[in-house]
């Protein structure tokens, strides 16, 4: 890409890596260097957290407001009713209102660490689709909005195409979606001012959808910008993990295994990720991503810091650098541990090592880890434990603890 931008927020949104297309670069460029332009992502409430695959959506979120920009956060209580069929190869399970409410109290929570709220003029917005979709007149809509829509252009875009190529049942309700979020942007145009809808590169046609819609109807010129979808360098999809999906929620994912997420980046990604994921000046992020052989450890922890930080804040990455010093530096293990979160619920007055023991999967019942116990195979931070009777308090986890079986069998306790 040549073009050289104006703008502070084009610009970064280039030399950091962020931007897969845009619809006009220059009247986009011009209308960020002319004063503040409102610009929205949407967010559909599937899950009570977004996960790290949503990451790089807030933080352009994040560098459209330090920009001096007004970011629209956009939750789909409206749009998740429907379900976006955007490169699925089934229908998603329709959730209830009160699970769409529940999720979006949820998600709510993530933005308040990237983004600052409030009615000043470059402050945050948290909107909820719900407001305007909730209400619409079926036939109303039809003849207004509806006709404005080729059924041979939707049948075209490469999010449908690849269902029906596949020969997949796509529903009329899923077919509606890109209607819906076309009518979102529109909304938000007429509403609020909105003059950027940014996303993922699969919501391309939804997002030129909406362009279209506003032009039409309300003869206003606006603009769509899409980030690349991230896969990491071993081709695995971002915001998964061998345990599961990465969550931004600490009371689904803890702050610990979080921060060891990032530290456990591949030496590929490093550069990339400090560029996306970090605000490290860029020659900062070369410099480190160009390290080699153990020293690109150092820019992986400096990674997981930073990443931790914005999230969590700094005490939280302190914590989980100093205990995953403290596990593997002393210990001489691997630095992929299963982790054991427990709530104070969960360990009440006291919970036995011996259901420690068993709960964190180091032993397959309470038998087999009294054995274990017996034998002298089993530590507590690399301290034999002796007593199959030993009582584990809140007090004992305000630090994670290590258990090990043996040499090589090792995982993480902590609370939650």
């Amino acid at each position: 890409m040549t073009y050289h931008p104006k703008s502070d927020f084009l610009a970064v949104m280039m030399d950091r890596g962020f931007l897969a297309d845009c619809t006009d670069y220059q009247g986009l460029d011009e209308a960020l260097a002319n004063g503040v332009v409102p610009a929205y992502i949407g967010f559909d409430a599937t899950a009570k957290s977004l996960h790290v695959g949503s990451l790089i959506q807030i933080m352009m979120m994040r560098w459209l407001q330090k920009t001096g920009h007004k970011p629209l956060v956009l939750m789909g209580g409206g749009t998740t009713k429907v379900g976006d069929p955007s490169f699925r190869a089934d229908e998603r399970p329709l959730l209830t209102e009160d699970e769409i409410n529940a999720n979006i109290a949820g998600i709510k929570q993530v933005f308040s660490s990237y983004v600052t709220f409030g009615n000043a003029k470059t402050d945050a917005l948290m909107l909820n689709n719900a407001e305007w979709l909730d209400d619409l007149n079926y036939l109303e809509f039809l003849r207004d909005i509806g006709r404005h829509f080729s059924v041979n252009r939707m049948l075209s875009f490469e999010s449908v195409k690849s269902r029906l190529d596949r020969e997949q049942s796509l529903s009329f309700l899923e077919f509606n979606y890109m209607i819906l979020q076309a009518y979102d942007f529109l909304e938000l145009n007429r509403r609020y001012g909105c003059l950027l809808q940014m996303g993922g590169s699969d919501q391309w046609g939804n997002i030129v959808n909406g362009i279209d819609l506003t032009r039409r109807v309300l003869d206003h010129e606006i603009y769509g910008l899409t980030s690349p979808l991230l896969t990491t360098s071993d081709g695995k999809k971002m915001g998964k993990s061998a345990s599961g999906a990465v969550w931004l929620n600490a009371k689904m994912l803890s702050p610990y295994e979080f921060w060891q997420f990032w530290r456990n980046t591949t030496d590929a990604d490093v550069g990339r990720f400090l560029k996306l994921y970090t605000e490290l000046p860029l020659d900062e992020c070369d410099r480190l991503g160009a390290l080699e052989g153990s020293d690109i450890n150092t820019a992986k922890i400096t990674l997981a810091n930073e990443v931790t930080t914005l999230l969590h804040g700094a005490d939280a990455a302190a914590t989980a650098e100093a205990t995953a010093h403290e596990v593997f530096e002393k210990g001489g293990v691997g630095d992929d541990l299963p982790t054991l979160t427990l709530s104070a619920d969960d360990i009440g007055d006291g919970i036995s090592i011996v259901q420690l023991i068993v709960r964190s999967g180091l032993a397959g019942s309470g038998k087999e880890a009294k054995r274990l116990i017996a034998e002298n195979g089993a530590k507590m931070d690399d301290a034999a434990i002796t007593d199959t009777g030993l009582m584990i308090g809140q007090n004992d986890l305000s630090q994670p603890i290590k258990l090990s079986a043996g040499k090589k069998r090792h995982a993480i306790v902590q609370l939650g």
